[in-house]
């Protein structure tokens, strides 16, 4: 989780952060480009409005990681600015000079410590809007996949200083434990958006 730059059922505790997006659509993709719609006209309050937290669209990228028993890994996080956790796949921004395919190999392997080779050019477009550390994240995200043989060991590979703050650990879960966890799933149709992403291999 990192947008400002576990086990079985139960989540591994290896102790971060939001999305980003993409541009051109692939073939396999079969679905608008990844940046499309990223920040409508008056979809969200300008920092200017009394009160209201500051608004980015920067681009991200992300990936569902799939193990052979098909369970996702899901990365737990912890906002310290409101204090809300939740749990969402693996990922972060594009730096500049990066394809959004760039950015999810390299975010996974920083962020869990798997090979970054794993990524297979194959994703969907999610709509994104959600808050994280003080600012409103409004815009649409490349999510790609990755397939595992057996269950790989995750682990932090070179976190920042803002994801060493905010990490709480991560788990591998199926689509009834991710149903069953007791905080929020990011983005909440998650379930769907692995449903989409598996059905492209």
């Amino acid at each position: 989780m990192s947008d400002s730059r576990a086990g079985t059922g139960a989540p591994r505790t290896d102790a971060g952060g939001p999305p980003m997006d993409a541009d051109a659509s692939p073939a396999s993709a079969g679905g608008p480009p990844a940046d499309a719609d990223a920040s409508p006209a008056g979809a969200s309050p300008s920092p200017a409005d009394a009160g209201a937290s500051p608004t980015s669209d920067r681009a991200a990228a992300r990936v569902v990681c799939v193990d052979g028993d098909g369970r996702v890994l899901l990365m737990h996080w912890r906002d310290t600015v409101t204090g809300v956790t939740l749990w969402e796949p693996p990922g972060g921004g594009i730096d500049p000079g990066e394809t959004p395919f760039e950015a999810a190999r390299r975010e996974l392997t920083e962020e869990t410590g798997l090979p970054g080779e794993a990524v297979l050019d194959r994703w969907v477009p999610v709509r994104r809007e959600f808050d994280w550390l003080g600012t409103h994240y409004v815009k649409t995200e490349r999510f790609y996949l990755a397939r595992f043989e057996g269950t790989p060991v995750v682990g932090p590979g070179a976190f920042t200083a803002e994801e060493n703050d905010t990490y709480l650990g991560s788990g591998w879960f199926s689509p009834a434990e991710m149903a069953g966890l007791p905080d929020a799933l990011e983005p909440p149709d998650l379930a769907e958006v692995v449903s989409r992403i598996t059905r492209l291999g």
